[in-house]
This record gives structure tokens, C-alpha cells and sequence, in this order.
């Protein structure tokens, strides 16, 4: 895995995971991981990674009543809308966020593959955005550290929410063991 540090000048790019700092006190991105998928002159666009929430899918989609995978709140814009990752090229209009991971595409398709036994997919409510140079200023604030995740990490659903932060903090080597560690209140340091 390619990992980069808090300090690193450069800006993110798609496919990049920003991490949020250890003691940033926010519900949607206190110790979360955000899946970067545009970044551009008009703003940036993401998916927070770990923030499971307990709705199940046919409460979402009617349709698919019989699969019991995890959602997430991608973030606090636009949370009447559902957002995908998945790991099918064949699903037309997916865009390639990383080697083999998929944002959108034909949702009809995808359902039916997930009706036909497809597993390799995500679910997200509402998404995280970014007005322009407001995520590079929050970059350049220590806001978040920027890191990359392998399509593995990013499609998993395993473990509890800060398990995942702590995980991803953790791969950008033993110089960040100690932040993987801090409380998130840091009076209790």
C-alpha cells in the first residue's frame, strides 16, 4: 500500500482515503475514513468508509429484501439519495475510483446481479462534499492525513467503526501507531 503523511504538500487525488485527525469532534467525520471519488476546480466529492449504520437494505430498496449487507453514511450531503461502490466492470457508467472499485453505474444492473448472487458491492447514504480549496485547507489544517487503501479494505464492511480508522492509521506505518492508539477525548492522554 502506498501511504503519505499528514504534512505532504500535495493534493489529494481520487482514489486517495483521507483519514480524520484523532481528536476531531464532528458525528459524520470524527475517526472516519472517507473514500475520495472527485476532486476538482468545483469542490470534492466522497464516501465515508466507516460509519456502518443499522438499516437494512429492504428498508432502502424494496426490491432486495434478501440481502443482508452493511450501509453506511457516506455523509451528511444529500442523505435522501443511495450511493454504490461495487467491483463490476460490466456494470455500465461505473467510474473507476481505484483498480477494480466502481462508483454508479446502472443501478438495474446491479441489482440484478446482487439478486443473481453478487456480493462485491456497497451502500452508502448521502455523501461527503467539499466546496473548492475547502478540502485542501482542511489538508493543510492537519484536518486529515492521506493515505491509499488496497480495493480489499475499501469494499470490506468487517469490524466496527473506529476498528477500520484504527486499522488504515495503522498500515501508514509504525510512526502512527501512537495516533491509531489516542483517545478520541484527548483529556484522557
Amino acid at each position: 500500500m502506498i501511504r503519505f503523511t499528514p504534512t505532504e504538500k500535495a493534493a489529494p487525488k481520487i482514489g486517495d482515503v483521507l483519514l480524520s485527525e484523532p481528536f476531531l469532534d464532528d458525528p459524520y467525520f470524527g475517526r472516519k475514513a472517507v473514500l475520495l471519488c472527485e476532486n476538482n476546480k468545483d469542490g470534492a466529492f466522497g464516501l465515508v468508509l466507516n460509519n456502518f449504520v443499522n438499516i437494512k437494505i429492504a428498508d432502502v430498496l424494496e426490491d432486495l429484501t434478501d440481502v443482508s449487507a452493511r450501509i453506511s453514511i457516506g455523509g451528511p450531503v444529500n442523505s435522501a439519495n443511495l450511493y454504490y461502490l461495487h467491483t463490476s466492470p460490466e456494470i455500465e457508467g461505473g467510474n473507476e475510483i481505484i483498480d477494480g472499485v466502481y462508483l454508479g453505474g446502472e443501478f438495474e444492473t446491479l441489482k440484478d446481479k446482487i439478486k443473481a448472487g453478487f456480493t462485491s458491492f456497497r451502500f452508502f447514504i448521502g455523501y461527503s462534499g467539499w466546496s473548492d480549496n475547502q478540502l485542501s485547507d482542511e489538508i493543510r489544517s492537519h484536518s486529515w492525513f492521506i493515505t491509499r487503501a488496497s480495493s480489499k479494505e475499501i469494499m470490506s464492511t468487517e469490524g466496527e467503526n473506529d476498528e477500520f480508522w484504527k486499522r488504515l492509521i495503522n498500515g501508514m506505518g509504525p510512526e502512527y501507531a501512537h495516533i491509531a492508539e489516542a483517545p478520541s477525548d484527548p483529556t484522557l492522554n
